[in-house]
């Protein structure tokens, strides 16, 4: 897990859905007002919801999550961005 210090100042939502699609995650962007996007890890079922804005404490706060539900580290993430 990095600290807050070695992740980026703000990433583009698209580009991180893009990368987690491309790792095995499925992207929801249904439902709500447009705001927020659902990924869903297949084998547990487990999601997380990902906001419009991905400031470094929401982007280390989800990786963390990633890392729990599916074993994906932000190393692996970062190859695909």
């Amino acid at each position: 897990m990095p600290s807050l210090s070695e992740l980026p100042g703000e990433i583009k939502r698209k580009k991180f859905t893009k990368a987690l699609a491309r790792l095995g995650f499925i992207i929801d962007t249904r439902g709500g007002n447009g705001s927020h996007f659902k990924a869903t890890w297949p084998k547990t079922q487990k999601s997380i919801t990902i906001q419009s804005k991905l400031r470094k404490d929401v982007l280390y706060y989800l990786l963390k999550e990633i890392e729990q539900y599916s074993g994906i580290t932000w190393e692996d993430i970062k190859k695909e961005l």
